[in-house]
Formats: structure tokens, sequence, C-alpha cells
């Protein structure tokens, strides 16, 4: 029997009073989920507006923590990171230090898992390649 056949027969075994306690349990957590979210939005939106060349100027210094394979281009308030070889630590820690010190949202994502890095041991963590668009904050 499948997880799934098995959690809904549990489910109709359960008596109403503890399918409500479920639901209000699972009700619970994403609540919090969206509190936590609602503090994040608020803190950003709390954050002071930095002109657009220091958004560059921010973007362009952070470069470093994707590796000799990143690069920028500045169209406006588009820019777009092409990637080649990016490991997803790497981009994880730039996208989130990026969004609060160059004030820039993700708005597209064209990326392709390349393979480990050469030369690394089999099982290696694989790496990002392709482009991600990335829309400045306005000033």
């Amino acid at each position: 029997m499948k997880l799934v056949d098995l959690l809904q027969a549990r489910w109709r075994a359960a008596s109403k009073r503890e399918q409500r306690w479920l639901l209000a349990a699972a009700l619970g957590a994403q609540l919090q989920q969206m509190q936590s979210l609602q503090a994040q939005a608020k803190a950003l939106q709390g954050q002071p507006r930095i002109a657009p060349d220091e958004a560059r100027r921010q973007l362009e210094a952070s470069l470093n923590l994707l590796g000799t394979g990143a690069r920028l281009t500045v169209t406006g308030e588009r820019v777009t990171l092409t990637l080649k070889g990016a490991s997803p630590d790497a981009l994880a820690q730039w996208l989130a230090q990026v969004r609060l010190t160059a004030h820039v949202v993700p708005s597209e994502a064209r990326l392709t898992r390349g393979a480990a890095a050469a030369g690394a041991a089999v099982g290696a963590a694989p790496t990002w390649d392709g482009t991600l668009v990335l829309t400045l904050s306005a000033g």
C-alpha cells in the first residue's frame, strides 16, 4: 500500500475532532511561515533606498563570490547575470547578499545543471550554468 493510501485511510478513520486538530496544526505552521515572510518583507521595505549607481557597484563588488565564470550586464533597471560553473551554495549566498546590499529582486532565471567541477570526486556537487535576470529597485 502506498503512503498516500495509508494517510488517506488514517484520515478517514480519524474522528472529526482529530481531523480538526490536525488541520489546526497544519494551518498554524502555515501561519508561522507567512508571518515570517511578512516580517522579512517589512524589514526590506524599511531599508533606505540606494542610488542605481551604488547598486551597480555593490553588484560588481560581490561577483567574486561566484567565481570567474560570472559576468554582469546592466541595462537600465535590468541586470543580467551570466553564470558558468557556479556552485549552488555560492549562488544562494550571492542572491541573499545582493538583495540586501544592492536592493535587487530576481525576475527571471534560466539555469541548467552543469557538470561537477573538473577533477572533483565522483558524486561532487553539481554547478549552475545560465542566466539570472534581476531588477534594480527604484532609487
